[in-house]
């Protein structure tokens, strides 16, 4: 397995053509004429920004699991490039944080932030999931069963307090995003997302950090965008007007998007959460056209908020069940077509959800597994993608149109502002490509880079 992957990382690399380095981490702005406009990362009066760019989600396993070599290579890794980087307070690779009352845990915690530090990285807290005793639990234990349970109303205080006390703790991080993906706050009796019981949570958390520092940055709500496919009228749950070729939005969540817009305490951001794939786990009319979703919904979110930042927790290419079979230039290749489209759609900021496993690497993973005996903490092609797309398109970034033969456009897609064009092919095979007034071979599936200018 290590092998083949390697060999699909060489052949990526071997596609592209280094662009260098550049300010910034992502993208934001319209189609039209217009050069890279690059925005800081603090605004001028010396507060942070909300656009951080593109960067990753730290999961289970990380950079500070395995042995010392391979960890010093992938924190190596991250510090190429400073990246935003996010991390739950309760599980994927955080302990329970209050187990009892006014008893803490930050052990695990504590090394994620530091991780991040190290890395030169901007540290991102999601105030997600909740200790047992504010769920009807046992004070004192810890039932991961149950990590996707919402705190009892009860208890919203008790949990908004310890976003307060996290904040405190780590008075270097600005950015918060409050719970993840709205679990368990779905209404059985009404068949619809329980906005009132989230917005409730979000307010009483939102006020609770900007009395600890009135320049610490909060959004939401992190709902799943999720989908039905073409024609599919979801038992009448389905948008009439956020539609594409791609599907139609489930109109339940964007009644609770809306809910929250007009009953929030306030938002220095907006937060969504996505795949490509529609709810029957199918993309349409393809896998590299299905990404349009990530613009469409995008420009949306801006539009009903109001042009709030708007940033993505997470987003997805691929079903669940990783049926695919994709090979790791392909997965890279669909992948690099949704950051573009998340571009398009206004994305600040975009975290990409780290899959890495337990002394394997898995498809889709940033680095070889640090738990390996050799050759882990290694950079594989998500990896290189992230660093470089987050280089090229940081916050601010106009995008422009540039010429691509009519021959190719149904074949490659392209995103480029005044210094830098991305290239993808989408086909299974090598193509012949003229963009920007260039001609070159793309390999199955490749990925290039050129500089404009």
């Amino acid at each position: 397995m290590l092998l083949g992957i390697g060999v699909a990382a060489l052949v990526l690399l071997l596609a592209m053509c280094d662009i260098g380095g550049g300010a910034g981490n992502t993208a934001r702005g319209s189609s039209g004429a217009g050069g890279g406009v690059h925005g800081p990362s603090t605004a001028p009066t010396g507060r942070p920004t909300t656009g951080l760019g593109f960067g990753l989600t730290h999961t289970e396993y990380s950079a500070d699991h395995g042995g010392g070599t391979a960890k010093r290579s992938a924190e190596r890794l991250l510090s190429m490039r400073s990246l935003p980087q996010n991390q739950a307070i309760m599980g994927w690779g955080a302990d329970n944080p209050e187990p009892s009352p006014g008893t803490y845990d930050f052990g695990e915690l504590d090394d994620r932030v530091d991780l991040v530090r190290a890395s030169g990285g901007t540290p991102v807290i999601t105030l997600c999931c909740a200790p047992d005793w504010m769920k009807g639990g046992k004070a004192g234990t810890t039932d991961w069963s149950r990590l996707e349970v919402a705190p009892d109303r009860a208890h919203f205080d008790d949990f908004a307090a310890l976003a307060a006390t996290v904040a405190r703790r780590y008075p270097d991080v600005r950015h918060f995003i409050v719970w993840n993906e709205f679990k368990g706050f779905w209404n059985d009796g009404r068949q619809r997302w329980d906005y009132e019981g989230y917005t409730d949570l979000y307010n009483r958390v939102f006020r609770a950090l900007k009395q600890v520092n009135p320049g610490n940055l909060v959004g939401g709500p992190y709902l799943v965008m999720d989908s039905f496919a073409p024609g599919d009228d979801g038992n009448g749950d389905a948008s009439g007007t956020l539609k594409g070729p791609w599907g139609a939005a489930d109109r339940r969540v964007l009644d609770a998007v809306d809910y929250w817009l007009e009953h929030k305490a306030g938002a220095d951001f907006i937060v969504a959460d996505g795949s490509s794939t529609s709810r029957d786990d199918r993309m349409r009319p393809d896998e590299f056209a299905a990404t349009e979703k990530f613009a469409a919904v995008g420009r949306w979110l801006e539009e009903r908020s109001g042009g709030l930042p708007l940033w993505w927790a997470e987003w997805y290419v691929e079903p669940d069940d990783g049926s695919t079979g994709w090979d790791e230039p392909h997965r890279t290749a669909v992948q690099a077509t949704a950051m573009m489209e998340l571009a398009r759609g206004g994305a600040d900021t975009a975290f990409y959800w780290n899959p890495q496993e337990r002394g394997r690497t898995c498809p889709g993973c940033l680095w070889t597994s640090t738990e390996l005996a050799s050759g882990g903490g290694e950079q594989l092609p998500m990896m290189d993608l992230l660093r470089r797309f987050a280089a090229a398109f940081p916050p601010g970034t106009r995008f422009r149109e540039v010429p691509v033969a009519d021959e190719d456009r149904p074949n490659v897609r392209v995103l480029a502002d005044d210094r830098t064009v991305l290239v993808v092919n989408t086909l299974g095979r090598t193509i012949g490509a003229e963009v920007d007034g260039r001609s070159f071979d793309l390999p199955a599936y490749g990925i290039r880079w050129l500089r404009r200018g």
